[in-house]
């Protein structure tokens, strides 16, 4: 115990000598050079104020040439234990006056320069010697000049004096703070093993409302995690540096969580069958959750669950409303919800997008929230509950809940199917507690989140404001270090996943190069080759600021005159809820913005901005981003836009 403890000593002792040995070893020799710039300053000025005295007599005794006098006031003056020795030069440079003492190596010394500066010190064989030669004039005459020597030894001696005071200055620091340091680091490891001891034994687990020591509460919470769920963070210890693939994707939904069946729930679909002139063609939706989830679907098989909105989606699902998808490549099925126009007015274009969605998003839009809208809002959410109940092989499926279209659907399964793993995702922004309380129906859709076994949010600060809503409208028990909450004796874990995408993609790696995508563009936008390209792809919503993005490229024209003409910005809208009022008005302001800046700075052909208010496929919107210099992301308020 003994050699453990003088081994944990020295693995501070060390360090501290080394660091401090390095400061004197540093310090000693700045000390040294500051000191003589000190003595040196000091003896010019010394030197000045005795050539200005001395300057007097001589004025009288040089012209006489009166060797006595000027050897009887050099001597007098030479009595000054630092005055080493003085000499005298005519004006043609020969010396004809000195003391005994004045060295014959110096002459009629003329002071060397460093970079412009006059340099007094010299280093004669009799040692260090300062240096000062002063002119004496007499009515704006040269007579010659006073050359004055000042003995440097006594500054070698105080010099090694302060680098012995400085080491044993240093020397004791060093005890000082080594014996600081040791009692501070035992008494906090004692301490912290104590602490670690006493959670490891379970001693401060059901105490959730004891405040554990200051010196455990980084490490308090990370502890609690980690005896709660062992064999998982074992797992992913051994998994964390394997590359993820479908297929340990897949085995990870499939053994972990303990489902022999994966089922997504959203309301828009991953694939739109419509009538067209051509016939029936399949398209994809401008939609992050699609571009997020689609990929997981892809690895894990199993049945996506989704509203049918496409004009041929009824013409190409069999008798059970599934349709195999994606068309190239089936790796899942697609089942489709029917709605009336009626219903998805009310459920959708009403609650969810009246209500819920510029509730949830800082874009100062007022939410709106009727009777008749919340009413369809809870039976389209059982309907949705009823498929998942009916396509369940068994009864713990993995159920994957997707966005706010369906936030009482996690308790409507949870009640038809307890053991379930129920894992909701919400897409978008959840906000703080006081502007979630605007909802009538507030507690019925904490409720329903509630349902879930895995709550997810994109960001650390929407699982905050989603934990200080339900402390604030429920009655449950909140685990704020687990991120737990406990409704109705079922716990949720409330957690932030950052969502990603798939990448490299496949289609996107095997696709036409850049200089392709240049050309092809360019010519569909009959614009010349070398024209800048941006480019904005976004759903025509108010909180993707696509007016504050025409704002900006109005602005750059503006101060950069010389791009006009040789800069476009491509702004691809897809049409988004164009049954309600208030996206009716916001693509009129969208196209009324785009023509007034296009009728400002349009010449000939050039368009500064091109507004396309289509869908568009993804293998086109792949050549827009390869042919654009620029793509441009504006969002006033949103999840992750994907």
């Amino acid at each position: 115990m003994r050699l453990g403890s003088f081994r944990f000593s020295l693995r501070f002792i060390v360090p501290l000598a080394v660091v401090l040995g390095l400061c004197a070893y540093l310090v000693v020799p700045l000390m040294d050079r500051l000191t003589l710039q000190w003595f040196v300053k000091d003896l010019d000025a010394r030197s000045r104020l005795l050539a200005s005295t001395l300057q007097v007599p001589l004025l009288d005794y040089v012209p006489q040439k009166s060797t006595k006098r000027v050897m009887t006031l050099f001597n007098r003056a030479i009595q000054d234990e630092r005055l080493y020795a003085l000499g005298f030069c005519d004006s043609s440079g020969k010396l004809i006056y000195k003391t005994t003492t004045y060295p014959e190596s110096l002459g009629c010394w003329t002071a060397p320069t460093k970079n412009g500066v006059p340099q007094s010190l010299v280093h004669l064989p009799e040692g260090p010697v300062h240096v000062l030669a002063s002119p004496l004039m007499q009515d704006s005459a040269t007579l010659g000049k006073l050359i004055l020597v000042h003995d440097m030894s006594f500054i070698e001696r105080r010099s090694a004096d302060t680098k012995k005071y400085v080491m044993y200055v240093f020397a004791l620091l060093a005890v000082v703070i080594s014996l600081i340091t040791l009692v501070v680091a035992h008494l906090s490891l004692r301490g912290w093993i104590n602490g670690v001891r006493g959670l490891l034994r379970g001693e401060l687990l059901p105490r959730v409302q004891a405040r554990p020591p200051p010196e455990m509460q980084p490490l308090v919470g990370d502890l609690r995690a980690l005896m709660r769920e062992y064999q998982f963070e074992r797992q992913g210890q051994q998994a964390s540096s394997q590359l993820w693939t479908p297929d340990k994707l897949k085995g990870l939904l499939h053994g972990e969580l303990a489902g022999d069946q994966v089922l997504v729930v959203s309301n828009r679909e991953p694939y739109i069958h419509v009538d067209t002139a051509n016939g029936i063609e399949v398209r994809r939706p401008a939609s992050g959750l699609v571009t997020a989830v689609e990929a997981v679907m892809r690895a894990c098989s199993g049945t996506w669950i989704a509203h049918g909105g496409g004009s041929a989606d009824r013409k190409t699902v069999d008798r059970d409303d599934h349709v195999a998808v994606p068309p190239d490549h089936p790796s899942y099925t697609l089942r489709r919800v029917w709605l009336t126009k009626e219903e998805e007015q009310g459920y959708y274009y009403g609650f969810a997008n009246e209500g819920l969605w510029p509730l949830c998003h800082i874009a100062h839009v007022r939410p709106i929230f009727r009777s008749s809208d919340w009413d369809q809002y809870v039976a389209i959410n059982q309907r949705f509950a009823d498929a998942v109940v009916a396509e369940a092989r068994s009864d713990d499926p993995v159920v994957l809940v997707q966005d706010y279209h369906l936030a009482l659907l996690p308790r409507m399964v949870r009640e038809a199917l307890p053991k379930a793993t129920i894992i909701t995702f919400w897409h978008i922004p959840w906000p703080n507690s006081e502007s979630f309380g605007i909802c009538p129906w507030r507690e019925e859709i904490l409720d329903g989140l509630l349902g879930s076994t895995i709550l997810g949010f994109h960001t650390p600060f929407h699982c905050k404001n989603f934990l200080e809503t339900v402390d604030r409208y429920l009655e449950t028990r909140i685990e704020p270090e687990a991120s737990t909450i406990t409704y109705g004796g079922k716990l949720t874990q409330v957690e932030d996943y950052p969502i990603s995408i798939a990448w490299p993609d496949e289609k996107e790696m095997n696709g036409p190069n850049v200089a392709e995508c240049r050309a092809v563009i360019r010519r569909q936008l009959a614009v010349p080759p070398e024209l800048l390209l941006g480019i904005g792809v976004d759903r025509l919503d108010y909180t993707k600021g696509i007016l504050e993005r025409f704002q900006a490229v109005e602005r750059m024209l503006e101060l950069k005159p010389d791009m006009v003409g040789k800069f476009t910005f491509v702004q691809i809208a897809a049409p988004s809820r164009s049954s309600l009022e208030e996206y009716q008005n916001f693509e009129a302001r969208v196209r009324s913005l785009a023509q007034r800046i296009n009728q400002r700075f349009s010449s000939g052909s050039y368009t500064p901005i091109v507004l396309k208010i289509e869908h568009h496929e993804q293998s086109q919107l792949q050549l827009y981003y390869r042919a654009a210099e620029v793509c441009v992301v504006t969002s006033l308020h949103d999840g992750m836009n994907l």
